[in-house]
């Protein structure tokens, strides 16, 4: 384990905020420790989710995916942030449950071509995994479920959208967030004793999640040159997404010679490409 002080400085945390978390270091320390431990199981439970659920990509509606789990020096910043975020909600978190506060140890990310794509993996997903409303949790502790046999979605899928996208998904289904800047879906699986959580994007938001959270989020969000740099790029990638879905839509057109104007007009957005564009 490292010293206290090296660890706030490559984590950019500084000492009010890890006072405001209000936990040892000894209990960081402690959870860190334990962790390593089972960090071995939690990636082979991983492999075997990929390898159960989502090798078949086609049947999984998805284009590609990967997964990985936690890095033990982002458990315990995470750890941090929560419990100055949400201090009630985290209280209680320590070395013997900190994995059920935590529902990232295992992470998933799918990977559609086109946005839209997204309800093809929803489906997939609520399929094979039951979903059942009175089997979300709301209470950490209370509410986790000790039978690791029981594999479920444990939480309410949700999304949260760009400006604009509200058209793509269904409430019945899913929680819409609106969150203005990216696109993403969540899903929390029961499975193994753990939780997976699947992130859902296109392969252009996950090219800028990724260098945004590499460079930006979350030790450099308040730089404000750094936090323009990422939404031009953001802007770039939802541009890119805005023309992959027109290009599909033209497709559908060119297969059907026999659509009218007005027809091909609504596949194509009306002729404007930048409409959803212009409203970010």
């Amino acid at each position: 384990m490292f010293e206290r002080d090296v660890f706030l400085r490559a984590y950019n945390i500084d000492e009010t905020d890890f006072e405001a978390a209000a936990i040892p270091w000894e209990e960081l320390a402690a959870i860190y420790d334990d962790y390593l431990s089972i960090e071995g199981k939690l990636r082979g439970i991983g492999k075997e989710f990929v390898n159960d659920y989502l090798y078949d990509i086609e049947r999984a509606g998805i284009h590609s995916y990967r997964y990985r789990t936690k890095n033990p020096g982002h458990l315990l910043e995470k750890i941090i942030r929560k419990r100055a975020e949400q201090p009630e909600r985290f209280a209680m978190i320590d070395r013997t449950n900190y994995h059920k506060y935590i529902t990232d140890l295992i992470g998933i990310r799918v990977f559609f071509l086109y946005r839209e794509d997204w309800i093809y993996f929803h489906n997939y997903i609520t399929t094979v995994f039951e979903n059942n409303p009175a089997s979300y949790v709301e209470d950490r502790i209370r509410d986790f479920d000790e039978d690791p046999g029981h594999f479920y979605i444990a939480e309410r899928p949700k999304v949260y959208r760009r400006n604009g996208d509200t058209r793509i998904y269904d409430e019945s289904l899913i929680d819409i967030k609106s969150d203005g800047i990216y696109r993403s879906l969540h899903y929390i699986i029961k499975y193994r004793g753990y939780y997976v959580e699947i992130q859902g994007r296109t392969l252009f938001e996950e090219g800028w999640s990724e260098i945004d959270h590499d460079i930006v989020y979350p030790y450099f969000k308040d730089d404000e040159m750094l936090k323009d740099f990422s939404t031009l790029l953001n802007r770039l990638s939802g541009m890119a997404d805005e023309m992959s879905s027109y290009f599909r839509r033209m497709k559908s057109v060119r297969e059907e010679p026999g659509k009218n104007r007005k027809e091909r007009r609504a596949l194509t957005g009306g002729g404007n490409i930048w409409s959803e564009q212009e409203e970010r």
